[in-house]
């Protein structure tokens, strides 16, 4: 799949390696974190990544086409603030709220709607149509389903240690929209 970055858009104090896979129309806001070998995929329509999310490497987020559907600019796949997508993890879901965490190596087909404060634990596969109630936590090897008795606690430690070692070890995508810039056409 070749590289298109005409449509990244990377937001002032975004952090998006040089090294990561991108592809199609991709917004990331102010505050994300994107490791080298991530990769984004946006084939059925753009993708808007929330502030202060976290996509670690080899973790892979798509929006992808169905059989025989085309790109439509008004199909978004918008996914919420603070998310965390940790290693390995493969994410197509439907939509994705806010202070969500994929662990590690964990799939989650697109048939499913993830609210807010969710945990999809390591290895866990998601196939089924399904929409997952907020604070839902999905374990075990049936992938069971629990409310977590805490909410998720913050990144931001995480994000301000990556935002000063990144720069030190990658090359790093310049930022390239400003939204205080951007004016509306009347």
């Amino acid at each position: 799949m070749p590289q298109d970055n005409s449509k990244v858009k990377v937001m002032p104090k975004a952090v998006v390696c040089e090294e990561s896979k991108l592809h199609g129309d991709i917004t990331f806001s102010s505050g994300c974190v994107v490791h080298p070998s991530a990769t984004v995929i946006a084939e059925a329509g753009p993708i808007i990544i929330g502030e202060n999310c976290i996509v670690e490497e080899y973790a892979t987020i798509a929006h992808r086409l169905a059989p025989g559907a085309e790109f439509d600019e008004n199909n978004i796949l918008s996914i919420g603030t603070h998310n965390v997508f940790e290693v390995g993890c493969n994410v197509e879901a439907a939509r994705i709220g806010d202070k969500n965490v994929f662990e590690s190596k964990c799939f989650v087909g697109n048939g499913v709607t993830v609210s807010n404060g969710c945990v999809v634990g390591a290895g866990i596969r998601m196939h089924a149509r399904q929409a997952l109630p907020e604070n839902t936590v999905v374990y075990g090897e049936q992938a069971l389903q629990r409310e977590a008795i805490d909410k998720q606690g913050s990144q931001t430690l995480q994000i301000d240690f990556l935002r000063k070692v990144l720069p030190n070890y990658h090359h790093l995508r310049k930022p390239n929209y400003d939204p205080k810039k951007a004016r509306s056409v009347v």
